[in-house]
C-alpha cells in the first residue's frame, strides 16, 4: 500500500502540474487526468533515466525535484540541465523518431513519468505552442557545439542553417508550426518598406498567450520592428556584448547590401557549458522565496568558473557574470518588496555602480547600489533605505557581498530623490573638491538601472556637456585619473619573483578604468564598459587611436589575468581576490605584466602632457 507521504504527493500532483508549462492552461478534468496516469518514481544520481537514441517513447518526463542532464549519446556533449518543473522526452514523442540523447540524473531525483497522448494533447494549445516555440526547437543533440567566442571572427563564419523568412499577413499558427518544423525559436518578417521584423518565442509567451490574444491574429500585429540587426563583418565578442547588453536572444545578421544572411542565437556564440549561464537565470527568475533565491544564487560564481574554464574569454565571462548578477539583484528586489510588511510604493529605480554596472564584474566583485526615487515620493525615503538594506541582506546572503566602502542604497548618500540626485551632480560639477563630489561623480556616472524607470537615474544628463560646460571640472577628472599611484616598487619585486605581491585591481586595472571614464566624458559618454569608452574617446580625439587600442589591449590581458588568478583561488578552496605573489605568476604572465604597466605609464605621461597643457 502506498504510504501516506506517497499518497500527498499524489493528491499534490495536479496543483504541480498547474504550476508549469505546458500544462498552465490544462482544465481541472485534464490535469486529473494526466495525474491519474502518472506514475512517480525515485532515482538516485547517476542514473540514465531515458535513453532516446534506441526508441520512441510513449511517455513524457517531469522534475519533482533534483536534477536531469541531457547529453549526447555519442560524444557525452552538453544539451541541456532539467531542473524542478522542467519535461523531457517531447521532442522524440512529438516527432516520433529517435534521438540520439539520453537523460541522467545529476543528483538524487523524483520524476512523474506522464502518459504521452494526454501531454500531446496540451501542445495544441496556445501555450503548448509558445512551449515549443521556446525549446522544442533547440535539437541540440542535432547541432555542432559552436566554440565559445575566443577570436575576433567574423559573425558570418558562424551563421548557419536557413533564414526562416515569412510575410506579415501569416498568422501567428502557421509562423509557430514553421518555426517549429524548421527547429528554430524565431520568424523574420520582410516589411513592405523592405525592412525586417521579427517574431520570436518571447514575443509569443509575452504577447500573444500572455494577453490572451489568439494565434489566428496576423503575425506583424505581434513583431518587433525594426528588428535590431548586426553586419556580417563584425565580430563575434562585439555581438554577443550588444545581444548581453540588450538582453537580446536573437541577431540577424546581414550583408554589407542590407541582405539577410542567417539568425545568430546566444547558443551560436557560446560554448554549451557556457549555456548554463542562462539556465541559471532562468531558476533565478523563477526562485520563488528567500531560501530558493540564496540556494541559486550560490551557484553563480561556479558559473564564472565554468563558463573560463570552457575557453570563454575573461571580457566575455565578466560581462555574462554581470548579466546574471543583475538578475540576481532583480529577483531579490522583487521577493523583498514582496514580503515586506510595508511595501514600497512604485515609483524608484535601482541602480548598479561599479564593475557590475560597467559589465566587467569578477568572482571577488561585491555589489554598490544607489536608489533613486520620484520627487513625490519623500515621504517615503525611510521605506526605501529599509527596502535596500533587506535586498543587500538577502544577496549577502546569496553570495554576494555588500560593497565594504558602503556605496550601498540604504545610505542617505546614495538613496535620494530624482531631484537630490539631479541638484548633487550639478555640486559635483560646480565643486567637484566639495563632499568628495569626485568620487561620487565616479561612481554615480557609471550607474546603470537594472530594476525601475531609467528616467529616475539623473545623474548622467547633467554631464553630457561637461567639456563645453564645465571644462574644470572634467579637468580635475583627468588629473584624478592621473594621480593613481602605479606601485611600481612591489611590482619590480613581483617581476624579479622576490617574494613581493602586487594588487592587479587597484594598481593596474583602476588607472584604465579612471582614464577610460575621463575619455568617455570628454566624448559625451557616461555609462559604459571601459573599451567603448575608449573607443569613444579615441573617435572624439581625448585619445590617440594608438594609445586607446593599447590600453584595450592591456585591460583585457589583465582582465584574463585577474580571472585566471581567481578561478585558481575558487578551485584551491580560497576566498577570490586580485593581491598576486611572484611565485602565482607564469614567466609569460610576468612578462606581460611588466610591458603592460610601462603602456599605461606611457599613455598617462602621453595624455598628461597634452591634456592638462590644454592643448
Amino acid at each position: 500500500m502506498p504510504t501516506s507521504s506517497e499518497r500527498a504527493d499524489r493528491a499534490a500532483l495536479p496543483q504541480f502540474l498547474a504550476e508549469h508549462t505546458p500544462f498552465q492552461a490544462a482544465t481541472s478534468d485534464e490535469l486529473t487526468a494526466l495525474a491519474d496516469g502518472a506514475a512517480i518514481e525515485t532515482f538516485p544520481a547517476d542514473v540514465v533515466v531515458a535513453d532516446y537514441a534506441s526508441r520512441v517513447p510513449d511517455a513524457v518526463w517531469m522534475v519533482r525535484d533534483g536534477l536531469v542532464t541531457l547529453r549526447a549519446s555519442g560524444d557525452g556533449a552538453l544539451i541541456d540541465v532539467v531542473g524542478p518543473g522542467g519535461i523531457f522526452g517531447y521532442l522524440p514523442l512529438l516527432s516520433g523518431a529517435g534521438m540520439d540523447f539520453r537523460a541522467t540524473t545529476s543528483a538524487p531525483s523524483t520524476l512523474i513519468r506522464l502518459p504521452g497522448a494526454l501531454v500531446q494533447q496540451q501542445f495544441a494549445k496556445p501555450s503548448g505552442l509558445a512551449f515549443l516555440a521556446a525549446s522544442g526547437w533547440n535539437r541540440a543533440a542535432e547541432r555542432a557545439t559552436i566554440a565559445p567566442a575566443t577570436d575576433a571572427r567574423p559573425v558570418a563564419e558562424l551563421v548557419h542553417g536557413d533564414v526562416l523568412l515569412v510575410e506579415p499577413g501569416e498568422t501567428v499558427r502557421d509562423v509557430v508550426i514553421e518555426m517549429t518544423g524548421h527547429h528554430v525559436s524565431y520568424a523574420l518578417i520582410r516589411l513592405p518598406d523592405g525592412g525586417l521584423g521579427i517574431f520570436t518565442d518571447r514575443d509569443l509567451r509575452t504577447r500573444v498567450v500572455a494577453a490572451g490574444r489568439s494565434v489566428d491574429v496576423p503575425i506583424a500585429s505581434v513583431m518587433s520592428a525594426p528588428a535590431r540587426t548586426v553586419t556580417s563583418d563584425l565580430t563575434a565578442d562585439s555581438v554577443l556584448m550588444e545581444m548581453l547588453e540588450c538582453g537580446l536572444r536573437h541577431m540577424p545578421v546581414l550583408t554589407p547590401r542590407g541582405e539577410v544572411l542567417g539568425v545568430l542565437e546566444d547558443a551560436d556564440l557560446l560554448a554549451a557549458s557556457a549555456r548554463q549561464s542562462f539556465l541559471l537565470r532562468r531558476s533565478i527568475a523563477q526562485a520563488d522565496d528567500a531560501a530558493q533565491l540564496r540556494e541559486v544564487g550560490r551557484q553563480v560564481t561556479g558559473t564564472a568558473v565554468d563558463l573560463f574554464r570552457s575557453g570563454t574569454k575573461a571580457v566575455a565571462t565578466s560581462a555574462i557574470l554581470s548579466v546574471v548578477v543583475d538578475s540576481l539583484v532583480r529577483r531579490a528586489l522583487e521577493i523583498v518588496v514582496a514580503q515586506a510588511e510595508r511595501q514600497p510604493p512604485d515609483g524608484f529605480a535601482w541602480l548598479t555602480l561599479g564593475s557590475v554596472a560597467r559589465r566587467e564584474a569578477m568572482p571577488s566583485s561585491d555589489v554598490d547600489s544607489a536608489v533613486s526615487w520620484r520627487d513625490d515620493l519623500d515621504a517615503h525615503a525611510g521605506l526605501f533605505r529599509h527596502t535596500a538594506a533587506a535586498v543587500h541582506e538577502l544577496l549577502a546572503q546569496a553570495g554576494l557581498p555588500t560593497d565594504r566602502n558602503g556605496a550601498t542604497a540604504d545610505k542617505p548618500k546614495f538613496s535620494r530623490s530624482q531631484s537630490e540626485w539631479r541638484t548633487a551632480a550639478q555640486g559635483w560639477l560646480a565643486e567637484p573638491l566639495q563632499g568628495r563630489g569626485l568620487m561620487f561623480s565616479s561612481l554615480l556616472i557609471d550607474g546603470r538601472v537594472v530594476w525601475g524607470d531609467p528616467g529616475l537615474h539623473t545623474v548622467p544628463s547633467a554631464y553630457h556637456r561637461i567639456r563645453e560646460q564645465y571644462p574644470e571640472a572634467l579637468r580635475l577628472q583627468l588629473l584624478d585619473a592621473l594621480s593613481g599611484r602605479m606601485r611600481t616598487r612591489s611590482l619590480r619585486d613581483v617581476l624579479s619573483r622576490r617574494g613581493g605581491t602586487f594588487d592587479l585591481k587597484n594598481h593596474a586595472v583602476t588607472p584604465i578604468v579612471n582614464l577610460a571614464r575621463w575619455g568617455g566624458l570628454m566624448a559625451g559618454v557616461t555609462s559604459a564598459a571601459t573599451p567603448t569608452r575608449l573607443s569613444a574617446a579615441a573617435q572624439a580625439g581625448a585619445l590617440t587611436e594608438r594609445d586607446a587600442r593599447t590600453l584595450t589591449e592591456v585591460f583585457t590581458m589583465l582582465q584574463r589575468m585577474r580571472m585566471a588568478h581567481q578561478v585558481e583561488q575558487i578551485t584551491a578552496g580560497r576566498p577570490p581576490g586580485d593581491i598576486v605573489a611572484s611565485s602565482e605568476l607564469s614567466p609569460l604572465d610576468r612578462s606581460q605584466l611588466g610591458d603592460g604597466l610601462r603602456e599605461i605609464a606611457a599613455v598617462r605621461r602621453r595624455v598628461g602632457t597634452v591634456g592638462l597643457s590644454g592643448r
